[in-house]
């Protein structure tokens, strides 16, 4: 204050008005504390609320999904068999793991009776740990004989019951995502909304709960958002060091549960070179996540007893072929545009090249013909390979392996959330070609820091992630449906970021001379609030009248056809017949089987192939029957 009154004797307008402005410069100095603190408590408001929000749809989708399982099947009121056969094809197989572990006299034998296996295929003992991905009804097995529940819990309960909270953590983690993404946990709230009213295309888990996809989806969930928060900039050490650790977890669960996760982190690969090609990326860090990724399949590798398909997977000979290369080529990022597009390319052949070289060279080390039937199948699929091969033709007619039927995104157009997707995939695909091009015409690097800083705020290097795993999980959708659940889900995420996200509303705004800050506060909130409006208005009375509808399991030739074995067969009978059944006729009645619907190895494929062709050559009267049955 002893400068203001030595003011005083200056103009009377000059000193009221300065006087008014240091006044309010105290003012605001004395007040600014407690503004960060209110912005901090208003924060944290809003962390709690959206994550209770989280964890409460979370496990409200989980409890929906179970109900929805109880009522189609009268569940709790069939008969065991019954139960037992609503698990049908390779569900039914994975299942029977689980139900030997807690027969097993002692966890050891339990143990050995899966390393030893003679009964999954007749005249060979087999590794199941091996062979199968099983890790995840091992360790359930030992969960329920240790846990004191067995007088509480019945063992098909405890199964089914886990798969239905991994889909709580599934919801979960989209939710997460989302939020990560937009800065608002609305967007969360929508991407949980869309995946309900979506759930003929998002899951199938309600009808088919032992399928390998239903247990590693969550963990792939989980790990694209701890990927989505790695890849913020400036992150604390601590809080680096503790998201890397959460990728290499949830990619190692997510590994060692399904035998399809080598294909799926080879397109996440194919995004990661992608970014770091384009400078969207830190190398960096693309560095680490295929470490991460190596690190992880290698680790499954040695659980499953060395797997020769993992070692000879495309996913690490492409992972080491990009760190080679990059080794090779240091000075990838520099020159003129022609001149880096260039190098760009060059790098891209070397990579494929290599890639292909080291792929081979390790094939024919270990003599690898597992994965075979894959490569057929896609040749085949589209178009580069015999279609008279039987294992392609055998995927081919199946409709899961054929093309996103049509009428799929008529179901999505229902719910809004094809044309949202579709909307902020536009936007953010025009974005991502202004950064590329940017990014490979600015090569010498000596734009300025508010350059850099517009160009980090037109596609961030999380969202550019997720926009590049976006369109490569479409494609593969659009080719096999079985895929749309990894295209579906993050579609949801993606659409709901998008509609929540400031910069989306920043870059529309702009290019139609409408920006103004509040405009964009209000869109990025009332679009997504009016679509949950439009949700609950439409969807809601649907979803109770599918909650209300009882339905109960029918399948009276099936229960007779088990109980028929499980009493005119002796315990060693040995049966052969269509993959579908005998994955039933092992659960149910621990009889041994000639060939089953895991079909990853060379000489069951062999095996099946002579089965199905020798039983199509038969007389009609021996072609007819779906089971044969030897003593």
């Amino acid at each position: 204050m002893i400068s203001i009154r030595q003011r005083k004797g200056v103009k009377t307008t000059e000193v009221s008005e300065d006087y008014a402005a240091q006044e309010a410069n105290v003012k605001l100095e004395n007040k600014l504390p407690s503004g960060c603190t209110t912005r901090r408590l208003w924060k944290l408001l809003s962390f709690i609320v959206g994550g209770t929000i989280a964890l409460c749809i979370g496990l409200l989708t989980s409890v929906y999904l179970a109900t929805l399982h109880e009522n189609d099947l009268w569940f709790s009121n069939i008969k065991e068999v019954e139960r037992e056969i609503s698990f049908r094809t390779e569900c039914g197989l994975y299942y029977s793991y689980y139900k030997q572990m807690l027969q097993a006299p002692t966890l050891m034998q339990g143990f050995h009776g899966l390393i030893y296996d003679n009964k999954t295929e007749s005249m060979r003992t087999i590794n199941l740990l091996q062979r199968m991905n099983i890790y995840q009804e091992v360790f359930l097995s030992i969960l329920y004989r240790v846990l004191p529940i067995q007088k509480y819990l019945e063992p098909v309960y405890f199964y089914i019951y886990t798969l239905f909270g991994l889909q709580a953590i599934y919801v979960t983690a989209l939710y997460i995502t989302s939020w990560l993404l937009s800065g608002t946990w609305l967007s969360g709230l929508l991407a949980a909304f869309w995946y309900v009213t979506n759930r003929i295309d998002t899951t199938r888990v309600e009808f088919t709960i032992p399928l390998r996809e239903n247990w590693a989806l969550p963990f792939f969930a989980i790990q694209i958002a701890a990927i989505t928060y790695f890849l913020r900039p400036n992150l604390q050490p601590l809080s680096e060091r503790l998201t890397l650790l959460a990728i290499f977890i949830s990619t190692f669960l997510f590994s060692l549960t399904w035998q399809f996760n080598q294909f799926m982190m080879l397109m996440q690969a194919l995004v990661l070179f992608t970014l770091d090609s384009l400078d969207m990326l830190p190398a960096v860090k693309a560095t680490w996540l295929y470490g991460i990724q190596m690190t992880g399949l290698l680790l499954v590798c040695i659980l499953q007893f060395f797997n020769s398909m993992i070692l000879g997977s495309l996913l690490i000979s492409f992972n080491l072929s990009v760190l080679i290369a990059r080794k090779l080529q240091k000075n990838l990022k520099t020159g003129s545009f022609l001149n880096r597009l260039g190098k760009l390319l060059l790098h891209l052949f070397a990579v494929l090249c290599l890639t292909l070289f080291l792929n081979n060279i390790i094939k024919k080390l270990l003599n690898l013909k597992s994965d075979e039937h894959i490569f057929k199948f896609l040749k085949a699929k589209f178009g580069f390979g015999a279609t008279r091969d039987f294992d392609a033709n055998l995927y081919l007619c199946e409709e899961a392996f054929g093309l996103l039927p049509f009428n799929t995104f008529g179901r999505l157009s229902d719910t809004l959330l094809f044309y949202a997707y579709i909307f902020v995939l536009s936007i953010t695909v025009m974005a991502a070609l202004a950064v590329a091009f940017h990014n490979l015409s600015d090569s010498a690097r000596q734009q300025s820091t508010g350059q850099m800083g517009k160009c980090t705020i037109i596609l961030k290097p999380e969202t550019a992630y997720n926009l590049i795993h976006t369109i490569l999980f479409g494609f593969l959708a659009l080719s096999t449906m079985r895929m749309k659940y990894l295209w579906t889900s993050h579609m949801c995420v993606f659409a709901s970021f998008g509609l929540c996200s400031p910069e989306i509303w920043e870059l529309l705004l702009k290019s139609i001379h409408l920006y103004n800050p509040k405009r964009i506060c209000i869109m990025r909130y009332s679009v997504p609030i009016l679509i949950l409006l439009y949700l609950c208005y439409k969807f809601w009375p649907g979803m109770m009248d599918e909650l209300s509808e009882l339905r109960e399991f029918y399948d009276p030739d099936t229960v007779e056809l088990m109980d028929w074995i499980n009493s005119h067969t002796p315990r060693k009978a040995v049966f052969a017949g269509s993959m579908q059944l005998l994955a039933g006729v092992k659960l149910c009645t621990g009889r041994t089987l000639t060939n089953h619907p895991h079909y990853e190895d060379n000489s069951l494929r062999e095996r099946t192939k002579a089965l199905l062709l020798s039983e199509a050559g038969a007389p009609d009267k021996y072609r007819c029957p779906k089971l044969h049955h030897h003593a």
